[in-house]
Formats: structure tokens, sequence, C-alpha cells
């Protein structure tokens, strides 16, 4: 008796957090790569990230969803507290628009159109040439840390979702941060 009790629990736990938006797989940032071109450094990321139940519905009926980027590259000191050499931020907006019967995907003022939730949000799962330092603010050959991490960001939802926000896990979509090394070379800072 007690083995189906504890099995039952478990299934329904199970049941409960596969429908919860958040898939069994854990959302997480798989790769990250540090390029330096142009006077800049620009960041590429492979993200693992997967819209599943109640915040997939609600992408469905037209409500703009947003999901923000953010990096963090600090110089390390060993007599005083890490320089926080470059702090950014990229914020995605997803929404249908049922009329069109289109996804659109953008940052900022652009917007592009997508054919589906899956292409809008491969947008936020493969960040690329994100500007995020100039190389004038690093100096050469000296290793930085850095961090990055992609959320859902529940406060730029309409009010009603961002009170849902508090009382379900539903929303509790986020990677955790992940670190990364670079040095920048003397050979590619100078033109």
């Amino acid at each position: 008796m007690l083995r189906v009790l504890i099995l039952s629990v478990l299934c329904f736990s199970f049941a409960v957090h596969a429908d919860n938006g958040v898939s069994s797989e854990k959302a997480q940032v798989l790769r990250i790569d540090p390029v330096a071109r142009d006077g800049k450094l620009y960041l590429d990321a492979d993200v693992q990230l997967d819209v599943q139940g109640d915040l997939r519905n609600i992408a469905l009926k037209g409500i703009p969803i947003y999901f923000t980027a953010s990096t963090e590259i600090v110089a390390k000191r060993w007599w005083w507290l890490d320089k926080v050499v470059a702090r950014q931020q990229i914020t995605w907006r997803i929404v249908y628009n049922a009329l069109t019967r289109q996804w659109r995907v953008g940052t900022g003022d652009l917007s592009l159109p997508e054919s589906s939730l899956d292409d809008a949000l491969s947008r936020v799962k493969y960040i690329r040439g994100w500007a995020v330092a100039d190389l004038a603010d690093l100096d050469h050959d000296e290793t930085y840390d850095g961090r990055l991490r992609v959320k859902l960001d529940t406060s730029l939802l309409a009010r009603p979702f961002q009170i849902d926000a508090l009382n379900s896990s539903a929303w509790s979509l986020a990677t955790p941060w992940k670190n990364f090394s670079f040095s920048i070379s003397i050979d590619v800072a100078q033109p």
C-alpha cells in the first residue's frame, strides 16, 4: 500500500512539473564564444530553453512574452573587489498576431516575422553578434571572467500576468549563470 502511495505521488509530481511551462530538460546556457572584431567584443551563445504548457498557451493567445539575456564581465583584482568592466542586457519581445497568423520577435523597435513560436525562440536560443564591450576598455593579454544568463522577464508582462507569475512556478523559466573566461591578444586589438 505504501509503495502504491509513493508511486502515485511521484507520478502526480511529474505530471505537475511537465505542465508548468518548463520542459523536463533544464534550461541552461550550453556554449559562449567571445569574439573580438571591429573594435568591439561580441558574444555568441547557444541556450537550451523550452517553452511549454501554460506559457506556450499564453503566447498563442497573443500575449507578448519577454526574454532577457544578462552578461557581466569582470577583471579580477587581488588587492580589492573585482572590477566590473561591462554589464549588458538585451531583451527580446515575442508576440503572436492572430489576424495575420504571424509571430514577431524583436529587440527595441526592430521586429522580424517568424512562422512559429519555435522559430521566434531560436533568436533567443542562438544569440549571435551581441556587442557587449569596447576593446578599448579591455587590457591586452589580461584574463577576464564573464557570466551570462537568459530568463523569462516577468517584469515586462501585463499586470495580471505579473501577479500570476508570483504565484506559479510556470513563469520561472531561467538559466543559471554560465561562467566563461577570455583574454584579448595584442594582434586582435590592433587594426
